[in-house]
């Protein structure tokens, strides 16, 4: 009954969602909205910093969507390349974190708070100013980007000349129109613009009325049943042979363990961020067989909804062995396999929970091999 009712509050509310009022688009030959925003930098921005550039470009974009992910270099460029000519080039993350489910997070390490921003900023060597709306949106919805990324150019007077697209495709081995490099370049010539729109591309903006959505989809969640079940040797080896095609995590650890107890939820987060891709988590706890209870317990109020394992037996050596012969030491134990079980990342010790999603970001499929590249740090 409490799943057939959080389905109908999904149901309700995704319509309630799709008739609201759409967020417009800033006009053409609209004066840029003010701004005053906290950077990655640690500093305010205001509109009026940027008054002396003759031209100005605000980008809305943010850290979670792979479709943004293939402009951070792109933005990079406009704001080295046009940079040396007085333009300024700033972007805007948007979105409101908490009107994003984690599961929307399958092809991010991380979601789109500011202090993940800055996170995203260090590890790709950004330079560009990188702005944070996401917990009031005033901004966003003065300009009313519908995607990510979404491009606003507005010349000297700051009237706005194009709003759209970067170029015209995300793989960059298809771009063929540079959209937003023709318009700047136009206005720095004094020449008339042929194009002053065009459509855009990317993950939509995630306004705060979808915080509903977020609750409803949270709700489903914890009314997920939670199993552990008893694993022997023999299950273990088939485990770690993981055959076929499947991405598996596989973590080791015990309630009497501090640091698993810490990461736990980290890893559950990394299962919910990725299940729809078809990757696994298995949590095998040490625990021994008549400890069940306590186990499950644990599991219970950590909502544990991935597959969950027991050692069947006290002979944690033998158990140890089966799965790996050279452990022999402590919990946690963590080992990321890959197809037909080759070793993708492994930790005895707390997992570098960053470094393990980009792993596992490098090597799943996806549709378009620029994603994993840019995971491989291509």
């Amino acid at each position: 009954m409490r799943k057939l009712l959080t389905l109908a509050l999904i149901s309700m509310l995704t319509v309630a969602l799709r008739g609201q009022t759409s967020h417009p688009i800033l006009p053409l030959g609209s004066k840029a909205p003010d701004f005053s925003l906290p950077g990655v930098d640690g500093k305010i921005h205001r509109l009026s910093d940027y008054a002396s550039s003759p031209i100005l470009v605000v980008i809305f974009t943010c850290d979670h969507c792979p479709i943004a992910q293939m402009y951070e270099s792109r933005i990079e460029k406009l704001y080295e390349d046009y940079g040396k000519r007085g333009v300024a080039v700033i972007a805007i993350q948007g979105n409101d974190p908490q009107a994003t489910t984690i599961d929307e997070l399958d092809s991010s390490d991380l979601g789109d708070t500011l202090a993940e921003m800055k996170i995203r900023y260090q590890y790709k060597h950004l330079h560009y100013p990188y702005l944070y709306d996401g917990d009031t949106q005033a901004v966003t919805r003065a300009y009313g980007p519908q995607a990510t990324p979404h491009v606003f150019i507005f010349d000297t007077d700051r009237r706005l000349r194009y709003e759209g697209r970067v170029d015209n495709s995300y793989r960059i081995e298809k771009v063929a129109t540079q959209d937003a490099r023709n318009a700047i370049d136009a206005l720095l010539t004094n020449k008339p613009l042929t194009v002053t729109h065009t459509s855009v591309f990317g993950c939509s903006t995630k306004w705060s009325e979808k915080r509903a959505l977020r609750a409803a989809y949270e709700q489903k969640l914890d009314g997920t049943p939670v199993t552990l079940d008893l694993v022997n040797a023999a299950g273990l080896k088939k485990l770690r042979a993981n055959a076929g095609d499947n991405y598996t995590l596989v973590s080791f650890w015990a309630t009497w363990c501090g640091s698993c107890v810490a990461e736990f939820s980290d890893l559950q987060d990394t299962f919910r961020m990725y299940s729809n891709r078809g990757f696994q988590l298995v949590t095998v706890s040490a625990n021994t067989p008549d400890e069940r209870a306590s186990v499950l317990r644990f599991l219970e109020r950590k909502h544990a909804t991935s597959r969950n394992l027991l050692f069947a037996s006290d002979d944690t050596a033998a158990l140890q062995a089966a799965f790996d012969p050279q452990w022999q030491s402590a919990v946690p134990y963590t080992v990321l396999l890959g197809p037909n079980g080759k070793v993708l990342y492994s930790s005895l010790g707390s997992v570098d929970i960053l470094e393990l999603r980009r792993k596992l970001l490098a090597a799943m499929p996806s549709d378009y091999i620029g994603f994993n590249k840019y995971w491989q740090g291509q």
